[in-house]
């Protein structure tokens, strides 16, 4: 399998974007308990909101942007352009998203608090591809793909749960705007209007009234990929250049910066003994169990009954450890985290408990891969 060049800037910048990622949590955890005027850097408050919250709803939109631009290149000519061949990654995904919402329902389904269900069924593009580049050309070009197509469906699966479960009260005249803004791009799209400005203006101005509409303004990055004109795809398309020039820039300043925002954890003596509590211990057993589990299962399934097929190039071993580096939830896993609780308290268990166990199961696919790709060398 030969992978595109925007592919491997894709990935590559990824991996890198992982380890900076992982170099601003440690910074920020360590910052947040050594100087108190660090935390109050992201709580600063302007226009009405905190700093974090900016984060949150502003530049993860661009994010969001950049994994639907993503998607759209994945349906019209990548890894899901065909039936068969999404059915794999596709059905994975979902065994990804339910088993983990299961087990984390199932132990706080009497007494514990049922609303972080979403929290465990989200996996991180940019840890999960960078622990698998890591592995360097032993990694068969087939599983780079798969993992990639089952995480940025598993992200499109959480951008729905947290559309469906995550909304406020909504205000139907701002959601009507936004609807009716989205409709205009949509017709200038069929008008084959190839200008990338009037799609970037309507999609601020999209942005703004989803804010206002109790749906999560993030939401409004993927509505826009989705009518930015993807063309043939290829590299003079509007589709292209954006996504190609998005890269960086997501890589490396929007998901660092989200890192720094959120991973401002204050530790008190006792935090830790909220390791011990169903909402920690329900986010920890379904990423480190559940999202394994639930990607093997269902991949072996969908193979078994004949909707799809594995690679030449991949084994059932490989399978089993991109489900369990799916088990890195981080970025989007923070980011329900924070819709689905008001109390900041629980908001710092769950952030901590998915850093915890998304390096746990780093690690472990890690360490697992190494071992089953021991000198095996592939071109890419």
């Amino acid at each position: 399998m030969i992978l595109t060049k925007l592919f491997n800037d894709f990935f590559n910048s990824e991996r890198a974007s992982g380890i900076i990622l992982i170099g601003c949590t440690i910074f920020s955890l360590v910052a947040t308990n050594l100087f108190p005027g660090y935390f109050e850097i992201w709580h600063f408050s302007f226009a009405g909101h905190s700093v974090t919250h900016w984060v949150n709803d502003g530049l993860m939109a661009i994010f969001f942007l950049l994994i639907g631009l993503e998607l759209e290149r994945e349906v019209y000519i990548g890894e899901l352009s065909s039936v068969k061949n999404a059915l794999l990654p596709a059905i994975a995904a979902l065994g990804g998203m339910l088993l983990p919402a299961s087990i984390y329902y199932f132990i706080n389904r009497n007494g514990g608090d049922t609303r972080g269900v979403g929290i465990p069924m989200a996996t991180d593009i940019a840890f999960a591809l960078g622990a698998l580049s890591l592995l360097g050309k032993r990694v068969p070009p087939s599983l780079k793909v798969f993992l990639t197509a089952l995480a940025v469906i598993d992200d499109l699966g959480a951008i729905l749960v947290i559309a469906i479960f995550y909304t406020s009260t909504l205000s139907w005249v701002n959601l009507g705007i936004a609807a009716g803004i989205f409709l205009i791009l949509f017709v200038l799209n069929r008008l084959k209007i190839y200008t990338l400005w009037p799609y970037l203006i309507g999609g601020i101005i999209m942005w703004y009234f989803m804010l206002h509409s109790g749906v999560h303004a993030t939401i409004t990055g993927v509505l826009l990929a989705f009518v930015i004109p993807f063309g043939n795809g290829g590299e003079a398309s509007i589709s292209y250049k954006l996504q190609q020039f998005l890269h960086k820039p997501v890589a490396f300043i929007i998901l660092p910066v989200f890192a720094l925002a959120n991973t401002s954890i204050p530790i008190e003596g006792d935090f830790f003994l909220a390791f011990g509590s169903t909402i920690s211990i329900g986010i920890m057993a379904g990423l480190l169990i559940g999202k394994p589990l639930g990607i093997f299962v269902f991949s072996y399934a969908t193979v078994k009954l004949k909707l799809s097929s594995l690679s030449s190039d991949i084994a059932w071993k490989h399978i089993l450890g991109a489900g369990i580096l799916g088990g890195i939830g981080f970025t989007m896993s923070i980011f329900i985290s924070i819709l689905a609780f008001d109390n900041e308290t629980l908001i710092d268990q769950a952030k901590m408990s998915i850093m915890l166990i998304s390096t746990v199961s780093g690690a472990l696919g890690f360490i697992y891969l190494r071992s089953v790709l021991k000198g095996e060398a592939t071109e890419t």
